[in-house]
């Protein structure tokens, strides 16, 4: 994860230029640790509460910075608003709409998992086909994991479904869309799938919640067991080179998704 700064770490002409969309900040209340910024905080100003993330503009995650102010008008209204974008002094930050709630709870019977279900379900349909933007087909992606046709599709892809990318207040929004892909519709629940598994769930009930979103439900079996083998081929590579703590419960889960898959080798879902 890259260093976090903090509201006063900025440079000051920074400052000031942000202070000139929103007006003098109240308070900055930087986000936990975690994310893959440089910077995140939630600014409180007279006029009201704004999301600010960003970082070095020429650093190594710049053009995931830019990737998300160009697709965030094209995504959604369950995706916050991008309101302004500020380059200065080295530094590239965007505004977005205040979005509060909380990550939603992934274990097994857990309120929460109807929301998120729903909200996979309305994406993968207001997302296909592709809106008018350039990123990087999930193929690509995968290049040397799996054969392109199996995840090929015209669909645009979060590709980061943990739930810290969720926040469920008075409606369910999915944020940070800094790594989108074009794929097939179910790629995304795949991915929220195995989270599911490791929050508890066996990879049965994974699968019958699963179901609940169209995409999924009328996926290709086989293909959904490629893109299961060939995740759990990608994760133990990721564990290997750089090996972290979150990533070993999520192999584990993949594992296990996979080696349910293999056992039904169902002809589709």
């Amino acid at each position: 994860m890259p260093h976090r700064h903090h509201w006063d770490d900025l440079p000051l002409a920074l400052r000031g230029e942000i202070e000139r969309h929103i007006g003098e900040i109240r308070q900055a209340e930087s986000l936990p640790d975690g994310a893959s910024c440089e910077f995140a905080a939630t600014l409180h100003t007279a006029a009201g509460t704004v999301f600010c993330k960003g970082g070095l503009a020429d650093g190594p995650s710049g053009w995931l910075y830019r990737k998300e102010a160009c697709i965030n008008p094209l995504l959604p209204d369950a995706v916050p608003r991008l309101r302004w974008t500020v380059e200065r002094d080295g530094w590239l930050l965007s505004g977005f709409e205040h979005a509060p709630g909380r990550h939603p709870r992934l274990e097994p019977g857990s309120p929460d998992l109807a929301p998120v279900a729903d909200l996979l379900t309305s994406l993968a349909r207001e997302l296909t086909p592709c809106p008018p933007v350039e990123v990087q087909p999930f193929t690509t992606r995968w290049r040397g994991l799996i054969a392109p046709e199996v995840v090929g599709g015209d669909t645009l892809l979060h590709t980061d479904m943990t739930p810290r990318n969720f926040l469920l207040g008075d409606r369910i929004r999915l944020v940070d869309w800094s790594a989108p892909c074009r794929g097939a519709a179910w790629i995304d629940t795949a991915f929220l799938l195995v989270r599911l598994i490791r929050a508890g769930h066996s990879p049965a009930a994974a699968e019958r919640w699963a179901s609940r979103i169209p995409a999924f439900a009328e996926a290709d079996g086989e293909a959904v067991t490629a893109f299961a083998d060939a995740l759990v081929r990608l994760w133990n590579r990721m564990q290997r080179s750089a090996p972290a703590p979150h990533r070993g419960p999520l192999l584990d889960a993949a594992r296990q998704w996979h080696a349910h898959r293999l056992i039904r080798q169902p002809a589709s879902i």
